[in-house]
Order: C-alpha cells, then structure tokens, then sequence
C-alpha cells in the first residue's frame, strides 16, 4: 500500500518494536500461570456440559473441587485425565459424579503422568477436529456465496430473548447486514460462570450461551440461503470467562468476537493478571477456529477525549496486535478497533478523523479494521446525528475499513426501531456505492493537516510506548496510562481466580491449537 500520509515508517517501526518488547515481557507471567476460567475453558473443551441439581455450570463445578483440594495449579486436564484412568468413565460422566459429590478429583489415586497426558489426548483430538471442520464449513460458505469485497456492514441485535433476537437478526439479514452481533446481557462480563441454555430473560442484551449461539447460527445459515449472502455471527469475548466463550463461539462456528486484552481490565474492573493471562488462551482458540478478533480501542474515546487522546489507541492496538500474533493469530484476523469519536464542533474534525482511519489502515494494512460509529456526542436531535454517521460511512470508504458499524437515529436502544436501521443501513448503502472507488482516487496534500495529523499521533504514540516498555505493562495501568483510568495490579475483580503451574502443569489445547495442524 502506498503512504497517503507520508508516515515516518522508521517511527512506525520502532514503535511496534516497542510493542512487541512488551507483549514479550508480559507473556513471561502469562506462560507461569493459569486461571478458574482456563481451566472450565479446558473442561468444555473435553466435552463437559450440562448443570448439576442446583443450576451450576459443570465446568465450574469440577473447577471448584480441583481448586478447592488445592490442584489447580496442576490443571483440570490432569484430574479429569486421572478421573479417566481410575473410573474407565467419560469426562461428562465424571464431572456428573462430581456434581452429585460422589467424586473428589484430587483424592483419587494418581496414575503415571504420560498415561493420563495420552488418555485426555485422544479426547482432546476429536474436539480439535470438530472445531476444524467448522472453520473449513464457513470457508465452503463463503466460497458458495463468495466474499464480499467492500465494507461488512456490522448490525446489532440485543432484546435479552434468544427467539426475539433471531426475528431481528434475520430482518436485519435482509435488510442489508453482513454480521450480526449479539450485544450480552448487562453485567455478564462480571458472572465467573457461563449460564446455560436457550435464554429470554436478558436485559440491555442477551446472555452468551452456548445453546444460544447454536439458535443464532442455525437462523443466520437459514437467512443466508435466502438472502444468498454468507452472514457471519458476532459475539463479545470478554470478561471473567473469556476463555470459555471462545470456545463455545468456536464450537458453534461464530465468525467474530469482540476479544480485547486490556478492555476488561479498563472497563470492567477485572483483575489485569486474570485478564491478560486468560486473554492468550481466548485467542489461541480464536484464531484456530478462525475466528476475527475484534478489539476495543473505541471504547477510550468514551472516557477520555478523542482529539487529545488518539495516541493511546494506536499504541493499544499496536499491544493489542503483537499479544494476538504471541497467540498465533493470524493479521488477517486481527480486527483492530478504532472510532469516529471527535466532538463534532470541533473545527476540521472530519480531516482529523479522516487522518486517524487512514493511519490505521496503512499501519495496519492486512487487519480488518472495525470503524465504529460516532455515540459521545450524539444529542437529542436525532437528524444532526444521521448527518454525522453519513460522515462517519464517508471516512469508511475513503480508508477502506472492513468492518462497519452502522449508527442509528435511535443510537442508545441496542435494538433499534427497525425504521431507523433501514434508514442507516440504506444511508451506508448509497455512500459506500456512490463513493466505491475514491480510496484509490484521492491522496493528502503534502505536509497539510491530514498528513501533519497522523505523524503528531504517530509520534505521540511510540513515546507512549517507549514509556510503558520501560515501566511494564502492569505498572502502567496502575498509572492510568489508558483511557484515564487507573487499575491496581493485585485488585479488580477475579485476583482470587489466578494460580501459579506447576512444572507437571499441562493444556492439551494449547498444543494441538497453537503448535499444531491448523488447517
């Protein structure tokens, strides 16, 4: 890609040098550690589902009696492999026996080592297979219905019931979406277990489950054979089970996932050494399944003002980028996050909006960048705020962003009137054609604000970064670094939930998944 902005590639460099000394430095304690949450992740992945008499999760129930005789640090698939040798049963049937507490996993005899490693292997193997053959079923797909060039257009579903969900989901399929995300239920970033089933109790969301991204994939598969279009499904994989969503969007063939390194430490208060450690192995799933992360940089703009603060986020998604290619993901499927967040009076926003996506795209150029649309300054007059998403879709084509979340009229109702999202989404329509090849029609003038811009940012950014390699990725946060908010490195939610391994520690997963056969 040639430079519109005649960026200091020396800079651009050392930066993401910077970028990849701390992400190194930080998976030092990532690789020492695991966490409640990748060990249920470890669980499902063997198969283990299902709830005992009192509604709990299987996967924690047998995460609780390991970490309650004092195993976890050996990890799930070592008792469970154990469990398997000594009862000749299945892991399901094993974690059932748990559940009604005729089992204790650390009090049973322990068998050779290399033995329970080949006994959880074979398991292991099958769900690996499955989760292949998923990604090779979307491949078919999208060579059936072919790949879309242009902008995916990004639309949110969130009424908290899985079966109203699906009508809208399917309306929106039609209207014109591409991916259809949807929005959890409020506060479900902060449960240190997944639910379990269909669900219809949600509010300002729907609850992640498995049981309901299997609904939603099986209307998204219906409604792209109607519309011939393959429509992909988007999910949020964050939180305090980050791990074990991944898995389930991995095993239910989801397209996409909202999957930030940081976004729950800022945001959610969640304890940055549970976040980070169970970041790696969310992503380790992501991209063997093939999944696009999607990551969440827009969300400091929230917090903090988007003109002054625009460094932070090219320097997060250049962390962000360098923690997902440590967990195998390919750029392809790096969806790095940014927004068109400026307060809209301020003078030639636009160009430094422009600026800013255009910046992103060059440093960044085989990430599917998701662009999202413009909500801090949106006001109670509803028309200035359709002229602003015609904006926001205008900086989309000019910086060929691939996927696009459209704005609403009704921009805080998650699932807006349908009205409105006919009217944006033929808003986005009409621009996105009648503008399809300025990208490639159109360069900055030389040395002017556009250029001027993205370099300050630029430059603003690697000393942001050379700032944090020097103090370390968790002092920084303390600091408040990021979006103006300041976390403590022992406080947060979920501290409790993270242990140090033990040298006989083992994740077949990680194997199979980040050393193995991806194909």
């Amino acid at each position: 890609m040639k430079s519109k902005l005649n960026l200091n590639w020396d800079i651009v460099n050392k930066a993401r040098e910077c970028a990849r000394n701390i992400a190194e430095d930080t998976q030092k304690f990532i690789d020492a550690h695991t966490t409640v949450a990748i060990e249920r992740t470890v669980c499902r992945l063997l198969g283990i589902d299902g709830v005992d008499e009192m509604g709990v999760p299987l996967p924690n129930v047998v995460v609780d009696n390991i970490k309650n005789g004092g195993g976890l640090s050996l990890g799930a698939a070592f008792y469970i492999g154990n469990a398997m040798l000594y009862t000749g049963l299945t892991p399901q049937q094993i974690a059932e026996k748990v559940g009604r507490n005729e089992l204790d996993l650390t009090k049973m005899p322990m068998a050779d080592l290399f033995d329970i490693k080949l006994a959880v292997q074979e398991v292991a193997v099958k769900t690996v297979e499955k989760i292949k053959e998923n990604r090779r079923k979307r491949e078919e797909l999208l060579k059936k219905y072919g790949k879309k060039e242009g902008p995916l257009l990004y639309l949110i579903v969130a009424t908290g019931n899985i079966y109203e969900d699906i009508v809208q989901a399917q309306a929106a399929a039609r209207q014109g979406a591409d991916v259809i995300a949807v929005i959890r239920t409020t506060g479900q970033s902060l449960l240190d277990y997944v639910p379990y089933g269909a669900t219809t109790e949600g509010f300002g969301g729907t609850y992640a489950t498995q049981e309901n991204f299997r609904l939603m994939r099986k209307a998204l598969d219906e409604v792209s054979e109607e519309v011939g279009r393959y429509i992909r499904l988007c999910n949020y994989c964050s939180g305090l089970c980050m791990p074990e969503i991944a898995a389930m969007g991995a095993l239910e063939r989801l397209d996409v996932m909202l999957n930030d390194a940081l976004y729950g430490i800022l945001f959610r208060d969640i304890n940055m050494k549970r976040t980070l450690v169970d970041q790696y192995f969310s992503r380790i799933i992501n991209g063997f399944a093939g999944i696009i992360i999607n990551t969440g940089e827009d969300n400091y703009l929230t917090t903090s003002d988007a003109y002054e603060e625009a460094h932070t986020v090219l320097a997060s998604q250049l962390i962000n980028e360098q923690f997902a290619l440590l967990a195998g993901i390919p750029e392809e499927q790096i969806g790095l996050g940014h927004a068109f967040e400026m307060n809209p009076d301020l003078k030639n926003g636009f160009l430094y909006e422009l600026a800013q996506a255009q910046m992103a795209r060059e440093i960044f150029p085989k990430a599917p960048l998701k662009y999202m649309p413009p909500t801090k300054y949106m006001t109670g007059n509803i028309f200035k705020g359709h002229v602003q998403d015609a904006l926001f879709n205008i900086v989309t084509i000019m910086t060929k962003q691939k996927i696009h979340l459209l704005g609403m009229l009704t921009e805080a109702i998650h699932t807006p009137f349908m009205s409105d999202r006919a009217l944006s989404i033929e808003s986005a329509k009409y621009i996105l054609n009648n503008m399809a090849d300025i990208a490639d029609e159109i360069y900055f003038k030389e040395g002017g604000i556009i250029q001027q811009r993205a370099n300050e940012v630029l430059i603003k950014a690697y000393e942001l970064l050379r700032e944090i390699e020097k103090e370390g990725l968790f002092r920084t946060l303390e600091q408040g670094k990021f979006a103006g908010i300041k976390r403590s490195m022992n406080g947060g939610r979920g501290l409790e939930g993270v242990v140090e391994k033990d040298p006989n520690y083992f994740n077949p997963f990680i194997d199979l998944m980040l050393r193995g056969d991806r194909q």
